[in-house]
């Protein structure tokens, strides 16, 4: 139950991060189902990011009086890595819950679980949400960011590398540990930077498939996989390569399976121009040890299977969507 008197004083649970971009009424929604949870302290963090007038003013009506949700407007459009850097810094909750603009919590008890889902599990730093289709209750295979064999488990409890960005809890204390997310990824891959970082740290991440999120995947606003998706979905992952030492070979099949994979989607340009702008961002090398690359590899690199079937699971297909 919220705490009497401010919840902003003192100890609490939770802080729902929720970034906007236009999309008020899916947005309104979305704050909706977060300030509906029950059985947990929490407070909503809403920051704009440059949504038109008319959608920010619907927005600021929904939230208006209340003094448990902020609604903050950022000063241009940082990302979904920065904007939810810029809104983790505003609460103080023990754990951090993002929750997508255009999804909403299952049920008003899906908060609560998640948060004692971190309390069962001490050294568990996130947890990613089983992400089920809004309309009719399926799993959402476009936000799928787990091996595919592992989708049969979709209703089941597992370890992973990372997790799936529109709906998940992340430790504060994980959180601070790892650093955030890196602001310069700016959207895709931020999660699982996030993760290595957190893993490297001696944190656990797990998934939950008994936490649901329902997922509008809605069409407004969302990057486009003929353009800048591709940019940034490429970009970002050769970035992240190089952050933990790959060397040229390591990275040139990736680039090379990229390049596959963008021509037969007609975007081989902006993979190139990724892989490109990947090789030149600046990185701070790391290198795993010896624990993160055994837990690594028990939590994903074995369900991933030989060469041949991540040839057609990673390079013949399309990328799952956000």
């Amino acid at each position: 139950m919220q705490p009497p008197g401010d919840p902003w004083d003192g100890p609490y649970d939770a802080d729902v991060l929720i970034l906007a971009l236009d999309r008020a009424e899916e947005t309104v929604a979305a704050i909706g189902s977060a300030l509906a949870q029950t059985g947990v302290s929490r407070r909503v963090i809403v920051l704009d990011q440059g949504s038109q007038p008319a959608a920010l003013a619907r927005i600021a009506a929904a939230v208006a009086g209340r003094t448990d949700v902020v609604l903050v407007r950022a000063e241009r459009n940082l990302g979904v890595a920065g904007g939810r850097n810029r809104a983790a810094a505003l609460g103080q909750g023990r754990v951090i819950v993002a929750l997508d603009n255009d999804a909403e919590f299952a049920d008003a008890t899906t908060l609560a679980r998640a948060v004692a889902a971190m309390d069962e599990a001490p050294a568990l730093g996130a947890i990613g949400f089983r992400l089920a289709e809004y309309t009719t209750g399926a799993d959402d295979l476009s936000s799928w960011g787990y091996p595919r064999a592992l989708l049969a488990r979709a209703a089941d409890r597992f370890e992973a590398a990372t997790f799936v960005g529109a709906g998940h809890a992340i430790r504060r204390a994980a959180w601070d540990a790892a650093g955030g997310y890196d602001d310069a990824l700016f959207f895709c891959w931020e999660e699982f930077d996030f993760c290595l970082r957190a893993i490297a740290e001696g944190w656990r991440v797990g998934y939950r498939g008994d936490i649901v999120v329902r997922h509008k995947v809605s069409a407004e606003q969302r990057v486009a996989w003929s353009g800048m998706r591709w940019f940034y979905f490429v970009r970002n992952r050769i970035y992240i390569a190089r952050k933990w030492g790959a060397g040229w070979g390591r990275l040139l099949p990736r680039i090379v399976g990229y390049a596959v994979k963008g021509a037969r989607a007609g975007a081989l340009v902006p993979v190139l121009r990724g892989a490109a702008a990947g090789m030149r961002l600046a990185v701070t090398r790391r290198t795993m040890p010896v624990a993160m690359r055994t837990y690594l590899w028990r939590a994903d690199g074995i369900h991933r299977g030989g060469w041949l079937t991540r040839l057609r699971n990673e390079v013949l297909t399309r990328p799952a969507g956000r």
